[in-house]
């Protein structure tokens, strides 16, 4: 398929900067896959919409503040460090000539990359203090970057307390304090991402209380949305496009109220692509079940993927020529879901990250 076909126009003003107020105040558009029909609703409508006895599955994964910013050893010039994959540990080594007492390495986008090579050092100031060393360069302008704390403290505690929330580039405001709360869904527990399950982010209690009240089984996974995630496709035919793999993990809990939802028949409604292919990414390796535990999946779904195991999908509205949309165009198929975009486009949805969402079943 041509990447062209994924494309759509979007009013810039429709690029939503701020988190709604309430939660489950947003809008939701509704598509049916069977009739392509389409209703505009709100999330707060979502117990209505779905069954007793549906399982709806979250995902659980926690943003942490994985952009850094601090200064140039010695010049003292700016530098932007967003953290995108951790390499390695090395954990409890003793002192090294920095006196650092631990360090991790990790992938990162760097800025001004052109200007910190080999050996570059960096500050990011604290309290506590965070240094930096770049010690390999990588493809796309890719830093593998040493960190570690002078003081001995956890290098996890360092980055929580002076990182800053890693917001979506086409969220054109500085990240404020509130943003590590609304950029959090209510399910996060599992520290990984760099980036929310922004379908998540509809969730409040009261919503997750009546869904409960309705029948509807709520389990969670475990997958750390990554760069990967949100790599611009670089190829004209998508068929050639490659997903960075991300680490997921599936409870057996969760692996047994799915599977006993697929042999009875019941629905299983995924919040979110993330979920999506985490579910999916087992299913492929496991013949359509559920298998409990870790793993890393660099599924691509694309239109012509045959789904084993998600019956409804709630989801935000995504960037054109993204991964996610090629996701959502293969459970929803294409010329449906481009009618249900033109459709929010025409009802003035917001859009991404904070915006509205669909529900697609």
């Amino acid at each position: 398929m041509d990447l062209s076909e994924f494309d759509f126009d979007l009013p810039a003003d429709l690029i939503a900067q701020e988190p709604i107020v309430e939660r489950e105040q947003g809008r939701l558009l509704t598509l049916r896959r069977d009739s392509g029909r389409i209703e505009h609703q709100v999330i707060g409508d979502l117990p209505a919409l779905l069954r007793d006895g549906d399982v709806l599955v979250v995902n659980n994964t926690r943003v942490f503040p994985a952009r850094l910013l601090g200064r140039r050893v010695p010049s003292g010039g700016a530098v932007e460090c967003l953290l995108i994959g951790r390499v390695a540990d090395v954990a409890g080594a003793a002192p090294n000539s920095d006196g650092a007492v631990n360090e991790q390495r990790w992938e990162a986008l760097v800025h001004p990359g052109q200007r910190l090579g080999l050996a570059a050092r960096v500050v990011f100031e604290g309290p506590p203090a965070l240094q930096g060393e770049i010690v390999e360069r990588r493809f796309h302008g890719r830093r593998v970057i040493r960190l570690w704390t002078t003081d001995g403290s956890p290098i996890d505690d360092a980055v929580d307390a002076i990182g800053h929330v890693p917001l979506p580039p086409y969220i054109k405001r500085p990240d404020r304090a509130d943003d590590r709360d609304r950029y959090q869904t209510i399910f996060a527990r599992r520290r990984g991402s760099v980036a929310a399950p922004t379908a998540g982010l509809h969730f409040s209690p009261a919503l997750t209380a009546a869904l409960e009240t309705r029948g509807v089984v709520m389990v969670e996974v475990t997958l750390h949305v990554g760069y990967g995630t949100f790599q611009p496709v670089r190829v004209d035919r998508i068929e050639d496009h490659r997903i960075e793999p991300e680490r997921y993990e599936i409870s057996e809990v969760t692996a047994s109220q799915v599977n006993l939802a697929l042999d009875e028949h019941r629905r299983v409604v995924a919040v979110g692509t993330t979920t999506t292919r985490a579910l999916e990414a087992v299913a492929v390796a496991n013949g359509g079940r559920i298998a409990a535990g870790p793993g890393e999946t660099g599924l691509f779904i694309y239109p012509g993927f045959e789904f084993s195991v998600i019956g409804a999908l709630m989801t935000n509205l995504h960037l054109p020529c993204s991964s996610l949309l090629m996701l959502v165009s293969a459970f929803a198929g294409l010329e449906r879901l481009m009618a249900a975009y033109s459709a929010a486009v025409a009802e003035r949805y917001r859009f991404y990250s904070y915006g509205d969402a669909m529900l697609i079943f």
